[in-house]
C-alpha cells in the first residue's frame, strides 16, 4: 500500500482546509444541469460506483518477503509440554538471530499428523521442522517427499530416517559409543549390560555390542527386563552368575536406573562395577540429584549453551524449558543460515543439509550422515555431589 505525506504550511488553517475539502467533494459528486431543460428531459443522476470486496483466500496469507517454515509438534494432549518449548524456543531463535527472512507457522500433531502435514503444505510451507515422535515421522514423511518437502524431525528413531526426513534427537547409538569408548579409555574391558524389553532395548543391546566389540572389549553378559522390580532382580541375578564385569550399562531412562542400581549393589559382582547411562538421562534435569547413580557415566551434548538458553527461556516465558527445546532452537539456526543463499519462492535446498562442514547450535556442532541422523559431539558426564560433572570433553571437530 502506498502511503501519501502532506506538508501543511504555515497560516494554512484548519478552517480553511476544511472548507476547501468540502467544496471539492461537492464539486465531484453534483450533477451539472442546464438551465431550462424540462425535468423529463434531465439527465438521470449517476449511479454510485461499487466496489466488489477482495476474496479472502484460504490459508496463510501472501507473504513473498519470506521462506515459509511449518513446525509440526504436539500442541494438545498429552505431549502438549513439550511441543509448546519446542514452539517456544523457535521463536525465540527467530529474535536472537533477528531474521526477517523465515516466517514460522505452528501446526498441532496431537490432532493427526497426516493431517497437519498436508495443512502445512498447502499453506506453501517449503521446509517442515518435527515432527516429535517416531509414528509422526512415518505419517507425515511420504506426504513431504511428495511435495519434495525436507523434514527435519526432533526423533531420534533411525528407522525412520533417510529419503528426505532427517533426524535431529540424540541418538542412543551414538551416545553409547560414546560412553563405551571413555569405559575402554579408562581401562575397562568386561562389559554387562541391563535392557528393558522392546524395540528401544532392541536397538540398545546391538548398538551396546558393536560398541563394545569396536572398542575392542568383550560383553560377558546382556540381560533384559520388563521394569517390574522381581525383573530387575531376576536379571541381576543372572548378571552374577557369569564372568566379572567392570562396567555395566542400563540401557533405560535416569529414574529407572536409579531403581535399578540398589538392587545392582547387593549383587556381588555389580557392587563394584561402574554403571553407565544412554542419551535418555541427558534429558533429565534431576539425574544430576540421583544419589543412587553417584558415579556413573553418561555420554551427552554439551549443556553451556544450553544453560544460557534456559536463562533467557525462563526470563521470557516464566518457564523452565524442556531439554528437547534445543532442538527446536538449533533447527532454526540451521534453517536462517540456510536462508541466506536460499532464494525466496525456490524449494528448500535439500543438499545443503548433508554438508559436511555441519552446523553449530545449543548442543555443540552437528551434521547429518547420509542415512539422515544427525552426527553429534558428545561429551561424558559423571554424576557427582548432586550434581554432573565434565569427564571427558567433547571434541572440537567430527575428525577427532
Amino acid at each position: 500500500m502506498a502511503e501519501a505525506a502532506v506538508n501543511l504550511q504555515r497560516g494554512f488553517g484548519l478552517k480553511r482546509l476544511i472548507v476547501i475539502g468540502a467544496a471539492l467533494l461537492t464539486s465531484a459528486c453534483a450533477t451539472i444541469v442546464p438551465r431550462g431543460v424540462p425535468d423529463a428531459d434531465r439527465p438521470p443522476p449517476p449511479r454510485p460506483e461499487t466496489t466488489r470486496p477482495t476474496p479472502i483466500e484460504p490459508g496463510l496469507p501472501q507473504d513473498d518477503a519470506r521462506h515459509r517454515v511449518a513446525l509440526l509438534v504436539p500442541m494438545s494432549g498429552s505431549n502438549a509440554g513439550v511441543g509448546q518449548s519446542i514452539a517456544n524456543a523457535t521463536q525465540l531463535a527467530l529474535l536472537d538471530t533477528r531474521s526477517e527472512r523465515v516466517r514460522i507457522t505452528t501446526y498441532d500433531t496431537a490432532r493427526g499428523a497426516a493431517a497437519a502435514a498436508q495443512a502445512a503444505l498447502a499453506d506453501g510451507n517449503r521446509l517442515i521442522l518435527g515432527p516429535l515422535l517416531a509414528e509422526d515421522v512415518r505419517a507425515v514423511a511420504p506426504i513431504a517427499r511428495r511435495a519434495n518437502v525436507p523434514v527435519l524431525s526432533f526423533s531420534n528413531d533411525s528407522a525412520v530416517a533417510g529419503n528426505g526426513a532427517f533426524l535431529m534427537g540424540y541418538s542412543p547409538a551414538q551416545s553409547i559409543a560414546r560412553v563405551v569408548e571413555h569405559a575402554r579409555s579408562t581401562g575397562v574391558t568386561q562389559f554387562a549390560g541391563l535392557v528393558p524389553v522392546g524395540m528401544y532395548g532392541q536397538r540398545a543391546s546391538t548398538a551396546y555390542l558393536r560398541a563394545v566389540e569396536d572398542a575392542g572389549g568383550q560383553v560377558v553378559s546382556l540381560q533384559t527386563y520388563d521394569r517390574s522390580r522381581n525383573s530387575i532382580s531376576a536379571a541381576v541375578a543372572k548378571l552374577a552368575q557369569t564372568s566379572p564385569y567392570q562396567a555395566v550399562l542400563i540401557a533405560d531412562g535416569a529414574s529407572a536406573a536409579g531403581n535399578a542400581v540398589p538392587i545392582l549393589r547387593r549383587s556381588p559382582t555389580g557392587k563394584a562395577a561402574r554403571v553407565m547411562g544412554t542419551e535418555l538421562w541427558n534429558t533429565d534435569s534431576a539425574v544430576g540429584s540421583n544419589a543412587a547413580l553417584s558415579g556413573a557415566w553418561y555420554a551427552s551434548v554439551p549443556n553451556n549453551l544450553y544453560r544460557q538458553f534456559a536463562t533467557k527461556y525462563r526470563t521470557r516465558f516464566g518457564a523452565a524449558p524442556y531439554r528437547l527445546a534445543s532442538l527446536g532452537y538449533d533447527a532454526v539456526l540451521l534453517t536462517v543460515r540456510i536462508a541466506r543463499d536460499w532464494r525466496i519462492g525456490d524449494r528448500f535446498p535439500a543438499s545443503r543439509l548433508t554438508s559436511s562442514d555441519g552446523y553449530a547450535g545449543l548442543d555443540g556442532p552437528f551434521r547429518f550422515g547420509r542415512d539422515g541422523v544427525a552426527q553429534r559431539a558428545l561429551e561424558v558426564q559423571e554424576v557427582r555431589g548432586g550434581t554432573t560433572v565434565t569427564v571427558s570433553p567433547a571434541p572440537k571437530t567430527f575428525g577427532d
